[in-house]
C-alpha cells in the first residue's frame, strides 16, 4: 500500500472510492501493479464468480495494488468498463448481462432522483453548438509548476479532495470567480518543459504557469481556496492528477483552442491565450 506524503490524513492509494461520471455507479480506484507509470484502474466494488468473466477482464488485488489476471480463486474483480450500461455491451461478456442490467437500475434510479447527470457522449474537442463548454477538452492538459498533468475531467469540474467537518468530500472546485484563472494556450506537443516537441504540432493546453506559487501548490494539491488556507484539513481523495506523456495520452492532445478563443491576427501572430 503507499500512503500520500502530503496529507493530514495519511491517505492510503488504495480502494478509492468514486462514482462512474457515465452512468453513476459506484466504482473504486487502485494502481496497477505491473504499471512502471503507476496508473490506476476502474473497478467495479464487488468480486464476481470468475468462471463469469473472460479471462482477459480479470483482475485481483493484493496488499492494496491491483494485478491483470486471476489469483487462482473461484472469485475475480473485473473493470467497471466491462459492465458499465452507458458503454455498448461486449459481447465476450454475455454471462455479466444480469450485473449489467443491476447497474443499469441503479443509473435509472440516480437520474429520476436528481442525484445524478450522465456526460453527454461526445467529443468535447469539437465545436458542436453555441454553448461554450462543450468545446472543453474532456480530459484536458493542465501545465503547473512547469509539469503537464492530464486531468480526469473538464478543468471546471476538477473537485477540491479535502474532508469536510461532516466527513464527506468537499464539493468545490478549484475554479473559482474568486481565484486567478490559467488561459488556455497552443503550445507545442511535449510532456514538460526541456523536452524536444514533435515536428510542427502543437496542442491545447491549460496553462497556470503565470499564477503565483502558491496558487500552483494549490491546484497541484487539488484544495479549494477554503482548504488550500487549513492544511491541516485530511484529504479523502487521491489528486486526479496524471503525468502527461505525448505517446500515452495521443488521443488527448487537441490542436485547437476552445470556444471563445482569440483567433489569429490580421496582419500576423496569434494569440494564444484564452481566459475559460
Amino acid at each position: 500500500m503507499q500512503i500520500s506524503p502530503h496529507s493530514a490524513s495519511r491517505l492510503l492509494r488504495c480502494g478509492q472510492r468514486d462514482r462512474c461520471r457515465a452512468c453513476g455507479n459506484r466504482i473504486e480506484w487502485y494502481t496497477r501493479g505491473t504499471d512502471p507509470h503507476q496508473r490506476s484502474v476502474r473497478l467495479h466494488p464487488g468480486e464476481v464468480p470468475a468462471a463469469r468473466v473472460p479471462a482477459a477482464c480479470r483482475w485481483h488485488v493484493s496488499s492494496g495494488v491491483a494485478y491483470p489476471a486471476g489469483d487462482g480463486s473461484r472469485w475475480c474483480r473485473l473493470p467497471h468498463a466491462a459492465v458499465c450500461p452507458a458503454r455498448d455491451a461486449d459481447p465476450a461478456c454475455a454471462d455479466l448481462s444480469g450485473l449489467r442490467r443491476a447497474l443499469s437500475v441503479t443509473t435509472r434510479r440516480l437520474i429520476d432522483a436528481g442525484a445524478f447527470t450522465p456526460t453527454p457522449a461526445q467529443d468535447h474537442s469539437m465545436p458542436v453548438g453555441a454553448d461554450a463548454r462543450v468545446c472543453r477538452p474532456a480530459r484536458p492538459v493542465v501545465q503547473l509548476l512547469y509539469v503537464r498533468y492530464l486531468a480526469s475531467r473538464p478543468v471546471e469540474e476538477i473537485r477540491c479532495v479535502a474532508q469536510t467537518r461532516r466527513r464527506h468530500r468537499c464539493t468545490s472546485a478549484l475554479l473559482t470567480s474568486a481565484a486567478a484563472a490559467g488561459m488556455w494556450k497552443l503550445m507545442p506537443v511535449t510532456a514538460a518543459s526541456g523536452q524536444l516537441a514533435l515536428p510542427a504540432d502543437v496542442m491545447t493546453v491549460y496553462d497556470l504557469s503565470r499564477l503565483p506559487y502558491n496558487e500552483q501548490l494549490r491546484w497541484r494539491a487539488q484544495r479549494c481556496p477554503q482548504h488550500a488556507a487549513t492544511p491541516a484539513a485530511a484529504d479523502l481523495a487521491v489528486t486526479d492528477w496524471e503525468p502527461f506523456d505525448p505517446l500515452r495520452h495521443h488521443e488527448h492532445i487537441h490542436p485547437r483552442l476552445p470556444v471563445g478563443a482569440r483567433r489569429p491576427r490580421p496582419h500576423g501572430g496569434m494569440r494564444q491565450a484564452a481566459r475559460p
